[in-house]
């Protein structure tokens, strides 16, 4: 049980190759032999594809092998695994090793298992495990090793990579030229920054987290008691939710978001953002739409209190009626289908003391104005943008956009605001910390998904329980939604395929999602 808590503690803790480096030299410093600590880590590897691939009579198994401790990694899962039966085979390009990867090199050659220098004899194998390089890695694959690389990607073969694929930069998540494209990845320790970025997906595979005991105290002498980077949980994120509620809940104690959003050219951005936010369980939701568009949002949602404005010409929201006093509502979320001519209300929605969801066209008109005009906000405001949406506000950004935690740490720097950079991973940030959602589909892909959790972040951020939870409650909630968001997408995936999960569908998962984590 006490392990099973640490791995469960250390889920969310997300390191850079420095901060990983420090953490190991502090536990090499407190006596932990190198040779000791391999051979525990190479030991549960080995049990992990055990449990995945074994048992398989005769496994032929091939076995890259770097020059430094991720190939001494290597060959103690080698010797083991020839220990259990498999046909294991040894790939050692390099003929210069560090000094206990060569010891491991050469009890291996004395148990017979043969080492080959050609990568084409890997091509027989059931099974590959990739030792080449571990964490740290700056220098692109280049040569013999990159046409080695480039082989083995061809043959579309099952391949574990220890701790991360070779090749990829353990912080952005680049090829480094070219990368290991692994089928599982057993992350050693800590979750590898890397890992978690966009870029790093067509390598990893399935990625797991190998625990090897890393002392938490020295975990927190590094990176201090709340980790600057971290992986959104299932259980932090349902922590935060709204739930339970008082036995003696109602309406008026269960928040009042204001939805603006919507032109006649864009009424199912309204819809969809409604349904988000009823699906939040917000206890009133009103919904702010040009007055020609007020039967049909009526029509889909007949428990909002939809307010009809006065309308441009082409259907955009011309202002704001009198009814719609903004001070008395507990958060508003904006932006999604309003268009470009609706900028005198998303003003009077920034000039507002109170938390802002800003999203879609109310994000380009600020890209428009510039982000300086959120200088002056004293309450929260989140920004959602997708990537397009990030350049046009943050263009100075871009070049840091390799690395989509250093521009989103800085976006939020800049502006003071919560910033959620959407993606196959999204990235959110406070200025302070980095949360990354871990898990996502690309059924989401579709026009419309991001309208959905737009209105899903505006009812959780209306709710004063969900804020009582919790000293920090904004950047929490906003985490809460992201991974709602995306087990729904995941869950309807399942059911309907990754093409079957328009907008629409997505919001009729959002509650059995949530029901199957409670």
């Amino acid at each position: 049980m006490a392990v099973k808590n640490q791995l469960r503690s250390l889920q969310h803790i997300v390191v850079t190759a420095d901060q990983m480096r420090q953490i190991e030299e502090r536990v090499f410093a407190a006596g932990m032999p190198v040779p000791a600590l391999m051979e525990k880590v190479a030991g549960r590897i080995t049990q992990r594809i055990a449990a995945l691939f074994l048992p398989q009579p005769g496994l032929r198994v091939g076995i890259l092998v770097g020059p430094g401790h991720n190939g001494g990694d290597a060959l103690v899962v080698a010797r083991e695994l020839h220990f259990q039966g498999c046909q294991v085979v040894i790939y050692q390009p390099f003929t210069k090793l560090k000094e206990l990867t060569g010891h491991h090199a050469q009890y291996c050659s004395s148990l017979g298992i043969p080492t080959i220098e050609q990568v084409a004899a890997l091509q027989e194998c059931d099974l590959l495990v990739d030792g080449l390089f571990g964490f740290g890695l700056e220098r692109s694959l280049s040569g013999d090793i990159a046409s080695a690389v480039e082989q083995i990607n061809q043959w579309h073969k099952p391949i574990v990579s220890i701790d991360l694929p070779s090749g990829l930069h353990t912080d952005t998540g680049q090829a480094l030229g070219t990368a290991i494209q692994a089928t599982h990845t057993l992350c050693l320790g800590l979750w590898k920054q890397g890992l978690l970025q966009d870029q790093a997906l067509a390598y990893v595979g399935q990625a797991e987290l190998v625990d090897f005991d890393l002392p938490l105290a020295d975990i927190h002498a590094v990176l201090g008691d709340t980790p600057p980077v971290q992986r959104i949980t299932s259980e932090s994120a349902i922590a935060h939710l709204p739930l339970p509620r008082s036995l003696t809940a109602h309406k008026y104690t269960a928040g009042h978001l204001l939805l603006i959003c919507g032109s006649r050219r864009y009424a199912g951005a309204a819809i969809l953002s409604g349904l988000g936010a009823r699906a939040s369980g917000v206890g009133m939701l009103s919904i702010a739409v040009p007055a020609s568009l007020q039967p049909v949002l009526m029509a889909q949602l007949p428990e909002a209190l939809v307010v009809g404005c006065p309308e441009t010409p082409s259907g955009a929201i011309l202002c704001l009626p009198d009814e719609v006093q903004l001070d008395k509502y507990s958060a508003i979320a904006c932006g999604p289908g309003l268009t470009m001519e609706a900028k005198p209300v998303v003003r009077s929605v920034l000039g507002s003391s109170l938390p802002v969801v800003l999203d879609a066209d109310g994000l380009n008109m600020v890209a428009e104005w510039g982000t300086s005009m959120l200088e002056p906000r004293t309450a929260p405001t989140i920004l959602t943008p997708h990537l397009g949406e990030f350049k046009r506000l943050f263009p100075h950004l871009a070049e840091t956009l390799p690395c989509r935690v250093t521009a989103v740490r800085e976006a939020a720097a800049q502006t003071g605001a919560i910033v959620l950079l959407k993606g196959a991973r999204v990235t959110i940030s406070d200025s302070h910390t980095v949360w990354i959602n871990p898990a996502s589909t690309p059924a989401l892909a579709r026009g419309g998904s991001g309208d959905v959790l737009t209105g899903l972040i505006g009812g959780l951020l209306a709710q004063p329980l969900a804020q009582q939870k919790t000293q920090s409650p904004l950047p929490n909630l906003v985490q809460s939604a992201v991974w709602w968001h995306s087990q729904a997408g995941i869950l309807a995936a399942q059911e309907r395929t990754e093409l079957g999960v328009d907008a629409h569908t997505l919001t009729q998962y959002l509650i059995p999602a949530l029901k199957t984590h409670l």
